[in-house]
């Protein structure tokens, strides 16, 4: 499981198109690893490529709790995001599947252009299926095409549906 949270400080980062992500992944053998993250405003290159710098940085005390020191800092959670996620690794790009409770399965694809390029021809996914979109627009999609809420967190379902983590 990959578990993000977003803080802001009165929309301050949002204003400026930029994101501070507590990510936690919960693997199969039961480790917790936190992770610290500032992302910088997004931008798509000539070639349709997504653009941003990311800084991150693994928490390693076990006691510590991170969001204790976002909150003296002034910042709130404002977004969550719940996703079942397998990783694999094509050379040095990185392939991400992700199941959300309620929503299409989306695949990531991050790494430099030619890794992006060879691995979308090793999974088979058309070059123009690949976008460099954010994740609001596949929701609004989701939305459109199914009549549907889709759901990006379990706490979102209250009392709905329990969440769908098919891998199909």
């Amino acid at each position: 499981m990959m578990l993000d949270r977003r803080y802001d400080r009165d929309g301050s980062l949002l204003a400026r198109d930029e994101v501070l992500r507590l990510r936690v992944f919960r693997h199969a053998d039961g480790r917790n690893q936190a992770i610290l993250g500032w992302k910088g405003p997004t931008g798509v290159s000539p070639e349709g490529y997504k653009a941003r710098r990311e800084l991150e940085f693994e928490l390693t005390s076990a006691h510590a709790d991170p969001e204790e020191l976002l909150r003296a800092l002034g910042y709130r959670q404002i977004y969550a995001v719940e996703r079942y996620v397998e990783y694999y690794h094509i050379g040095d790009t990185d392939v991400r599947l992700e199941w959300y409770p309620r929503m299409d399965v989306l695949i990531e694809v991050e790494g430099d252009e030619a890794g992006i390029e060879s691995a979308l021809a090793i999974i088979g996914l058309p070059r123009e299926a690949f976008t460099p979109e954010p994740l609001s627009l596949f929701v609004e999609r989701y939305g459109a095409r199914t009549g549907r809420r889709a759901v990006l967190a379990v706490a979102e379902l209250a009392g709905d549906e329990p969440p769908s983590w098919d891998r199909r």
